[in-house]
């Protein structure tokens, strides 16, 4: 017999959010004397702080400010919006999984969007 867990839902997160999420975890976890970090919470949280350049806030506005672009779908604003690309090759190495591909001004004007919040 096989068990099958059901999606329930999905939503798409930038890296900020997901670091003021999980600072709340690690502070209710904190609070409680009983329960411990688990390695992989840590090591997540870890990676948040890390990578987290932006407020979740800019963060978001930056997601709205690509998906306003036409060759920028949901997914990949929010790709954007995590990885901070500084260039043409590494914009094209967010883009080279789909089934078109940007000329040199449509990079360039994502990398405009991107410069404003960097």
């Amino acid at each position: 017999m096989t068990i099958f867990k059901e999606k329930v839902s999905e939503e798409y997160m930038t890296t900020p959010e997901v670091k003021e999420l999980l600072a709340d975890v690690e502070a209710d976890r904190a609070a409680d004397e009983e329960r411990e970090l688990r390695y992989e919470l840590a090591r997540a949280i870890e990676h948040v702080n890390r990578f987290a350049v932006l407020d979740p806030e800019e963060s978001r506005e930056l997601v709205a400010e690509l998906e306003e672009l036409e060759k920028v779908d949901e997914k990949t604003a929010f790709k954007i919006a995590d990885l901070l690309p500084q260039d043409r090759t590494e914009l094209r190495a967010v883009f080279a999984k789909e089934r078109y591909a940007l000329d040199g001004d449509e990079l360039d004007e994502v990398l405009n969007v991107v410069a404003k919040y960097v």
